[in-house]
């Protein structure tokens, strides 16, 4: 239970005149004292409710009966894409990653989750896409469920989406693309299979023996290799700091040409679509692909003549 639901009964108690007090409170909800008169210092501080100590009564009441808290309600849907996000920035572990996880700590406290200072340079963005919060969200259930799994798998290297009978074991991050680590039945191994490349989701009714799940996590996780892949780029102003908008990037022999580091050549590209920059000197693969990928933009913006 959230500290909203708590902060809305306890405003419920004071307003049929019941005096509630931290005891009362901490009892309700299954919390410390200590917890609970958090709570009540929280709606005099930041909800600035006008409470009163009542010493015959042993609780409190409102000095203001006309005072209304704050509106304090969130939908479902919020919800869902707030924890989604506190999970992504609670994986962070790049640049500026103490400040992005104090980030993830703030987004928690606002929902049901049990799992804040100096903004960080460069915080990440991540995009919170419905479907993969849908998957994520069903995928964690049936970790918790130990539940199987079908999906339907896009892998870059085939042209038709591929079948897999799963037995999912966690949800990991590298970067900024979500996994989950699974015991793939089909060829007996375990694999890590990126969320938005899942096409189609089923979960069964059939479960998977704990004990097969432990045996595959002493597995390495088959997450790919940390070792960022680099770029050279001319830059129009040197940077001010070892930052790129969130990507590390190191000074070279010329004040505006600095090697930058990524993990995901797609994200990247994008970056550069939408950053100012003077020239890509390398590497040549990734040349080729943003000039594919510009040709592809401009062929959309210029029908041919006969449609």
């Amino acid at each position: 239970m959230s500290s909203i639901h708590r902060i809305q009964w306890f405003d419920q108690q004071i307003r049929e005149e019941r005096y509630p007090n931290s005891g009362q409170l901490a009892s309700r909800f299954e919390i410390s004292r200590r917890q609970a008169q958090r709570d009540i210092e929280y709606m005099e501080s930041t909800l600035r409710a006008p409470l009163y100590y009542d010493a015959k009564r042993r609780g409190y009441r409102y000095e203001d009966k006309t005072y209304a808290l704050p509106l304090l309600y969130m939908t479902e849907e919020e919800k869902l894409v707030l924890k989604f996000l506190a999970h992504r920035y609670r994986q962070y572990n790049y640049e500026n990653a103490e400040a992005v996880k104090r980030v993830a700590h703030l987004l928690d406290r606002f929902t049901d989750e049990r799992e804040p200072a100096m903004p960080g340079r460069g915080l990440p963005v991540f995009e919170a896409n419905p479907k993969l919060i849908q998957t994520v969200e069903r995928l964690g259930a049936a970790i918790r469920e130990r539940a199987i799994v079908l999906i339907q798998y896009r892998d870059i290297e085939k042209e038709t989406p591929s079948q897999h009978r799963i037995a999912p074991l966690k949800l990991e991050s590298f970067y900024n693309a979500d996994y989950v680590a699974a015991y793939c039945q089909r060829e007996g191994v375990r694999k890590s299979f990126r969320l938005d490349r899942i096409t189609q989701l089923s979960v069964t009714g059939e479960k998977f023996r704990l004990s097969e799940a432990e045996e595959m996590e002493k597995l390495d996780s088959g997450l790919p290799v940390r070792k960022p892949f680099t770029a050279e780029v001319w830059l129009e102003r040197p940077l001010e700091g070892t930052a790129w908008n969130g990507y590390i990037a190191r000074p070279g022999h010329d004040p505006l040409l600095y090697t930058i580091e990524f993990y995901d050549p797609d994200a990247f590209m994008q970056h550069l679509l939408v950053e100012q920059w003077r020239e890509l000197a390398s590497p040549k693969w990734l040349k080729a692909k943003l000039r594919e990928k510009c040709r592809d933009l401009l062929g959309r913006l210029e029908p041919p003549p006969n449609r």
